[in-house]
């Protein structure tokens, strides 16, 4: 039941698939800085940017992949090489993190501006995830993000969700996530927390810090992961799977 417990949620890949809106907010950026890419991104760059997501973390390394994909980089190569293959893209095109981030952020922000419902549209939220939230009380639900927090609110506030803004932990407060983790965990004491995220990788830092280890972690297989990382969570013992959103609170 929900009363016995605290719920963390990751945001992109757990509440919202917000793969099409950062697909094409880094293309609109990619053609701000390279104007040689056609002006509207294909629905086949779109297609292979939605399988190279799970390795995204950031969104300005949206910019990269699309150039990369337009430049003929191989899904595989992309996925299984990410950061290498950021990291050339940058060389070959010249470009330095602190402007991409600009760049992405603006051209975000412009989207917002002029067409706010066009925006939305493409963040929808999963299916049977607004029915979960709504039925966690609002107390014992937090928001861990690397997304900006307004993006947040906005998103969920569109959806009929209020939540408190001190219950998301965003990319402002400029915490890894296990660090989060251990603040909401002083919180909920003597209530179990559960944290539900879509990246691996994320899990496994949680695991690695022994402060945590009675923090209850789920993989939403909805989200951004792979097959193979999915096989890799199922054999590990602190790990609980989840497929469907609904399941969420039965853990």
């Amino acid at each position: 039941m929900s009363g016995d417990h605290y719920y963390a949620l990751d945001f992109d890949g757990v509440i919202c698939d917000s793969a099409i809106e950062t697909g094409i907010s880094g293309w609109k950026a990619a053609v701000k800085l390279w104007p040689d890419l056609p002006a509207q991104m294909s629905e086949q760059i779109l297609f292979l940017f939605r399988q190279v997501r799970p390795a995204m973390e950031t969104g300005y390394e949206a910019i990269l992949i699309c150039r990369a994909l337009y430049d003929g980089i191989p899904v595989e190569q992309l996925t299984h090489s990410f950061a290498d293959t950021m990291q050339q893209t940058l060389l070959r095109h010249g470009c330095e993190i602190k402007q991409l981030k600009t760049v992405f952020a603006t051209i975000r922000d412009q989207w917002i501006s002029d067409d706010f419902e066009g925006w939305l549209a493409n963040n929808p939220l999963y299916p049977g995830i607004r029915e979960l939230l709504l039925g966690i009380p609002q107390q014992q639900l937090f928001i861990v993000t690397t997304k900006q927090e307004r993006f947040v609110s906005a998103i969920l506030s569109a959806n009929g969700i209020t939540l408190d803004d001190r219950h998301i932990f965003g990319l402002e407060k400029q915490l890894r996530k296990p660090l989060i983790l251990l603040k909401l965990q002083a919180v909920c004491q003597p209530k179990c927390l559960i944290f539900v995220e879509d990246r691996l990788n994320t899990l496994y830092e949680v695991i690695e810090d022994n402060l945590l280890e009675k923090v209850q972690l789920c993989l939403a297989t909805w989200g951004y992961n792979t097959p193979n990382e999915r096989q890799q969570a199922e054999q590990h013992h602190r790990i609980r799977i989840q497929n469907r959103p609904e399941d969420i609170i039965l853990s």
